[in-house]
């Protein structure tokens, strides 16, 4: 066995090893390095030679409570680099079992994320699956992070027992050069939360700015799931005046499909929306700022702005000559839209050029929809350095939209943690289950946080009642409650939909969430000062809590709030995992010492469990 620093070489497995000496994490190597020829030393690193590979381990930090390392090997087209991550290694005197986060946002958002499951999957960001947060990113709870270069075109596999890492120059992945890169790093602290925190500030950056205050404080509203498409100017107005009259705040009204002459001429269609201007200045007369739902793609029907975009270069092309500029999207038929290329700095200057004309009419600001890389068409012709193709479609399409400022919402990213603007959930069904329902909302919530976006708009209250989903009263309020400690509300079917119980326990969450409002504002001011999560989970706390590292149902607000709201139907108790720590019942003001259950915690519909940090003194 060969050991330098915090790491050891056996054969084909590398070693991290605890602070301690025991070890915590293997890496399993495509080749079994057992020749002594096989393996070159140098100082703080060696270099492994087999199989067609040459492997390089260097060690980039090795400082008091944390060891840095990279693995890398230059592959040839044809070549497959291929890592393995055992997922239920132990680790400590008593042999704990790993556990893992970070990952993927998907639909079916397990948490831990050793119960998710992957077969050849391609690392890019995709509607498929919810996947729009795709950051490279593994922590585990012995305090050792993983993370993936954005270079390597990546593809995982996972098992009940491995996660594989394989590199290999496939499509979706740009094909058209000879070498690529496999690397990676390897991180190693005294616990996770460290780990992370180190993660931070080498891989995962942080934000250089807080978003808009006003979306933290007030709920945002959205006609999206109360009237669908087309939608009208009277509607607008309507909807506006029916919010004020039943006496709800707001952060802003956004108009949402479908306003646009046709989809992507990004103009007022002036039969349902006759004067857009009046339609602003009564809307900011009673009190609401106006943002508007715009997308990044073209119907081929929409001219003279589809063809002027053609003729000017300004869509993703395919290097597929049978497949052109095609692509689907929901408002689409097969091969009958296009995408436009923000990997173009005239077609962003275009588009942003006509947003702006947007604004002269009043619109305040954007919600912007879709931007993961899967809606180009296969094989994509576009500029960019090659290694970063395609997702690098993504990251100009979110700095693109984070350009209008911190009023904005986004639903993806790539690297752009750094953008002072929300996240939005990808769209959930109104469901309690786990299958894209309200049991997924707050796994999440922790993925986006622990992958370093801690901005975390949730999706609408309700979910998006499609297909046959039924919105419940029950359904409705309960996830109300789930979200109300989370940075920010947004309603689109409303109270008044439902019955008067339904708007005073509606009002009564929304004083709530802005009663603490001051404190996610602070908390948020911190995510950009020293890279903490707004929302992180309960083992945050006391990373070595092994109860607390497995509860999926729960989380932070800061490290002051515990939240545990009910997430069964027909359920009117639950048990709840208090963390490290003195709590007082925000219901009840009822002490409790954390590290222990309260069992059978009392939650009929109007109560959402809460607990409050006895040192916790309000700004």
């Amino acid at each position: 066995m060969l050991e330098f620093g915090t790491y050891a070489l056996s054969e084909s497995i590398l070693y991290g090893q605890y602070l301690g000496g025991d070890r915590v994490q293997r890496i399993t190597f495509d080749h079994d390095f057992t020749d002594d020829s096989d393996i070159e030393t140098f100082p703080k690193g060696m270099r492994l030679y087999g199989n067609g590979h040459n492997i390089e381990i260097r060690e980039l930090e090795d400082s008091a409570g944390f060891a840095y390392l990279s693995v890398s090997r230059t592959l040839r087209k044809g070549q497959i680099g291929s890592d393995v991550l055992h997922l239920h290694d132990t680790f400590g005197p008593d042999q704990t079992p790993l556990h893992w986060y970070g990952g993927p946002e998907l639909m079916e958002q397990y948490y831990p994320i050793e119960k998710l499951r992957f077969d050849d999957y391609a690392y890019i960001t995709k509607e498929l699956h919810s996947a729009a947060i795709v950051e490279r990113y593994w922590l585990n709870t012995a305090g050792v992070f993983f993370y993936v270069d954005k270079e390597v075109p990546l593809f995982l596999d996972q098992d009940d027992q491995v996660l594989r890492f394989s590199a290999k120059k496939e499509l979706p992945y740009y094909t058209y050069d000879e070498e690529f890169v496999f690397s990676y790093r390897v991180g190693v602290a005294a616990d996770a939360r460290e780990a992370h925190q180190k993660a931070v500030e080498r891989v995962l950056n942080q934000p250089v700015d807080i978003p808009d205050e006003r979306m933290v404080r007030q709920p945002i509203w959205s006609t999206w799931v109360r009237y669908r498409r087309p939608i009208s100017q009277q509607t607008v107005l309507d909807f506006a005046r029916e919010i004020n009259a039943y006496g709800f705040k707001n952060a802003q009204l956004d108009i949402d499909d479908l306003w646009e002459v046709c989809y992507g001429s990004l103009t007022f269609n002036t039969i349902t929306f006759p004067n857009v201007t009046e339609m602003t200045e009564m809307l900011h007369e009673m009190g609401f700022r106006v943002t508007l739902w715009v997308h990044p793609f073209i119907n081929k029907n929409c001219d003279p702005w589809y063809t002027e975009a053609l003729s000017k270069g300004y869509l993703v092309k395919s290097h597929n000559e049978t497949i052109g500029y095609n692509t689907k999207w929901w408002n689409s038929a097969e091969n009958e839209a296009s995408y436009i290329n923000f990997n173009n700095p005239d077609a962003v200057e275009w588009f942003r050029r006509r947003l702006r004309e947007l604004q002269e009419l009043g619109i305040d600001n954007f919600k912007f929809d879709a931007g993961e890389t899967s809606w180009s068409p296969p094989d994509p012709n576009i500029e960019g350095t090659r290694a970063l193709l395609p997702s690098s479609q993504t990251v100009n399409f979110v700095r693109m939209c984070a350009a209008f400022g911190g009023m904005i919402e986004v639903r993806t990213g790539w690297g752009t943690q750094d953008l002072p603007v929300f996240v939005r959930m990808l769209d959930f069904d109104t469901r309690w289950g786990w299958n894209n329902g309200l049991q997924s909302l707050i796994p999440t919530l922790l993925q986006m946080n622990l992958n370093g976006y801690p901005f975390v708009l949730p999706d609408m209250i309700g979910g998006n009642v499609y297909g046959d989903d039924i919105l419940t009263k029950e359904l409705f309020i309960r996830w109300l409650e789930a979200s109300i400690f989370m940075p920010s509300i947004q309603f689109s079917k409303t109270p008044w939909d439902i019955d008067e119980e339904t708007i005073t326990i509606s009002k009564k969450f929304a004083q709530l969430h802005e009663t603490y409002s001051d404190y996610i504002i602070q908390r948020m001011r911190l995510a950009v000062t020293h890279g903490t999560p707004v929302n992180p989970p309960i083992w945050w706390l006391d990373p070595t809590d092994k109860i607390a590292q497995t509860i999926y149902d729960e989380y932070l607000l800061g490290e002051d709030i515990v939240v545990a709201p009910v997430l069964a139907e027909f359920a009117t108790s639950r048990d709840i995992y208090l963390p490290k720590g003195t709590w007082r019942d925000g219901n009840t003001n009822r002490v409790h010492e954390g590290g222990r259950w309260i069992y059978n915690y009392t939650a009929p519909m109007d109560t959402l469990p809460y607990f409050v940090s006895a040192t916790f003194q309000a700004n």
